[in-house]
C-alpha cells in the first residue's frame, strides 16, 4: 500500500515548502506513513563536493584528483562543511536540532578528511597509485551530500511529531560492501512502513559501484530499486515543474498542458533527447516490476501530475509532447567504398563510444552515414579526424544542427508528416533530415541549430494546440 517518492536537490533546497506540502502538509497520524522518501543532496552541494555539473568548475574531488596542492582540496572540503553548517542554521532555529545536525555532518567530514589524507600519504609509495582509488573517493564524497539532507529531513520530521526513520544506504563504517540489491533489501528488512515514515539516502554504497555506471545519476537508480524491492504501489518523482507538452518558455505558458498520462516508451524518447523524466535504467527497473511512475510538481501537491505506465496508449492517435535538443552535431561520413559493408557503421560506432559521444540518432544511404551525436565540439572534431585517418578515402563533414521531435504513445496520426513539413516551411525553417520509426512513438526533424526555438513553437502550434487538450491528453 506504500509509495516510494524521490525529491531532487533543487526541491530539497526549498525544504520548508516541501515540508509543508509533501512530507507533512495536512496529513494526520496514520496518513503520514506508508511512504518512503529518497532524497538528493541540497542544491549545489554535490557540485561543491565533486565538480560543477554544467561549468565543470572543480570541487573537492577534482582538486584531490589533481593532487598537486594538498591545501586546495582541504580548503575546498572545509568550504563545503561551512556551507552545510550554514544550511543547518537556515533549517533549524532550535539549538538542539541545529547542534545535532552539525555533530552528524562534522563527524562524517572528519572521517573523510582523515581517510583522504591517509590515502594521499599512502600513494607517495610507488606500490600504490592514486588513480586506482579515485572512484572510491568520488563515491565517498558524493555520499556526504545525501547523508546530510536525509539526516536533516528525519530530524525535522521528528520535530513535527512524525515517527521518522533514516535508512542510510551510504555504507558508512560498514565492514564490507554488499551487492546493490542486497544492500537495499537488508536495509528495509523489518521496517513497518505503516508506522514509520522512512527517509533514504539517494546514494547507495554497493559492491558494483553505482558511480562507475551512472555517475551522478545514481539517486534515481536507488529510488527505482527501493520501489521494486519493497513492491511499492506507485513510484513518484517530485520535480520543480510539470511534465508538459513543450517548454513553456518557447511556446507560451498559456499554450502548454500537463501530460496527464503516457507510457515508458515516451519517457525513454525524452531521455534520448536529454530531457529525462527518469533515468532509462531506473525506468527499466520499474517496468519489469510492474510499477507505475508518477511525475509531480513538488510545489503543486494537489495536482495529479503525469502517470507513466507500461501499457498505456492514448485513446486516439495524437502528439503529446514537442521536445528536442540543441547540443547535437551531425557527423556526416561519405565513402563510395561503404556500399554493402556494415563494418563502417560498427567501427565508427565503437569509436564514438570510446570518445564518450552520445549518439542520439543516425541515418544512412548507399554510401554515407550521418551520426547525430551529443558532446563537445572538441571531441566531435577529434572523432572526425580519427575517422578520416581510419578511412583515407572518406569525406567527413561536421554540421551544427538541432533535433526537434514530436512524441506520443500512439503517433499514428494521419497526415502528421505533411503537417510537420508544412508547419516548418511556414516558419521558414528548412528540414535537413527527418526520421519516423515503425514503432510510431516519435518523429524527429533535423534542422539548423539557430532554428530550434522557432521550430518547437511552430510544431507545438500545428500539432498540439489546434486540438482540444481535454480530449487529446487524458487526465491521470
Amino acid at each position: 500500500m506504500h509509495t516510494v517518492e524521490k525529491i531532487g536537490g533543487t526541491s530539497m533546497s526549498r525544504f520548508d515548502e516541501v515540508l509543508d506540502t509533501l512530507f507533512i502538509g495536512q496529513r494526520k497520524q496514520t496518513e503520514l506513513y506508508n511512504r518512503v522518501f529518497v532524497v538528493s543532496a541540497y542544491g549545489g552541494m554535490t557540485n561543491m563536493l565533486l565538480e560543477h555539473k554544467k561549468s565543470g568548475d572543480p570541487g573537492v574531488y577534482e582538486r584531490f584528483a589533481d593532487a598537486q596542492n594538498e591545501d586546495a582540496w582541504l580548503d575546498a572540503l572545509d568550504a563545503v562543511l561551512d556551507a552545510m553548517r550554514g544550511k543547518n542554521a537556515e533549517l533549524f532555529s532550535g539549538e538542539y536540532e541545529r547542534q545535532a545536525a552539525d555533530r552528524f555532518i562534522e563527524g562524517r567530514f572528519s572521517d573523510v578528511r582523515d581517510c583522504m589524507l591517509s590515502l594521499q600519504q599512502l600513494c607517495t609509495y610507488g606500490h600504490f597509485q592514486l588513480t586506482e582509488h579515485l572512484m572510491k573517493v568520488r563515491e565517498m564524497l558524493a555520499s556526504l551530500g545525501e547523508a546530510h539532507s536525509a539526516f536533516n529531513t528525519v530530524l525535522a520530521l521528528k520535530k513535527h511529531g512524525a515517527n521518522a526513520r533514516l535508512v542510510d544506504l551510504t555504507g558508512w563504517n560498514q565492514p564490507a560492501p554488499k551487492t546493490f540489491q542486497d544492500m537495499i533489501k537488508d536495509s528495509f528488512d523489518g521496517i513497518d512502513l505503516s508506522k514509520e515514515l522512512v527517509v533514504a539516502t539517494g546514494y547507495t554504497h554497493c559492491s558494483e559501484g553505482l558511480m562507475n555506471t551512472f555517475d551522478r545519476g545514481y539517486s534515481e537508480i536507488t529510488f527505482a530499486q527501493i520501489a521494486a524491492t519493497t513492491s511499492a504501489r506507485e513510484a513518484i518523482i517530485h520535480k520543480e515543474y510539470h511534465l508538459s507538452s513543450a517548454d513553456p518558455n518557447l511556446v507560451g505558458l498559456d499554450n502548454v498542458v500537463t501530460i496527464g498520462r503516457t507510457n515508458y516508451d515516451v519517457a525513454d524518447q525524452l531521455s534520448n533527447l536529454g530531457m529525462e523524466a527518469i533515468h532509462p535504467k531506473a525506468a527499466r527497473t520499474l517496468r519489469r516490476a510492474g510499477i507505475q511512475l508518477r511525475i509531480k510538481n513538488a510545489f503543486e501537491p494537489d495536482h495529479a501530475g503525469t502517470l507513466i505506465s507500461q501499457d498505456y496508449c492514448s485513446e486516439k492517435p495524437c502528439v503529446e509532447i514537442i521536445a528536442g535538443r540543441k547540443d547535437v552535431f551531425g557527423l556526416e561520413v561519405f565513402d563510395q567504398e561503404m556500399l554493402g559493408d556494415v563494418g563502417y557503421d560498427i567501427e565508427i560506432t565503437k569509436l564514438l563510444k570510446q570518445l564518450k559521444l552520445y549518439v542520439v540518432n543516425k541515418d544512412s544511404d548507399a554510401n554515407s552515414i550521418t551520426y547525430y551525436a551529443s558532446g563537445s565540439r572538441k571531441m566531435i572534431n577529434r572523432a572526425a579526424r580519427l575517422i578520416e585517418e581510419k578511412y583515407p578515402m572518406a569525406e567527413v563533414h561536421v554540421h551544427n544542427i538541432a533535433i526537434v521531435s514530436a512524441i506520443g504513445s500512439d503517433l499514428k496520426v494521419k497526415g502528421i508528416l505533411a503537417k510537420t513539413v508544412a508547419a516548418l516551411a511556414s516558419a521558414d525553417i528548412s528540414i535537413q533530415a527527418i526520421h519516423q520509426s515503425i514503432r510510431q512513438v516519435e518523429m524527429q526533424c533535423i534542422i539548423k541549430e539557430e532554428d530550434y526555438d522557432a521550430a518547437v513553437a511552430a510544431l507545438h502550434q500545428a500539432l498540439i494546440e489546434p486540438e482540444n487538450h481535454g480530449d487529446v491528453i487524458a487526465a491521470a
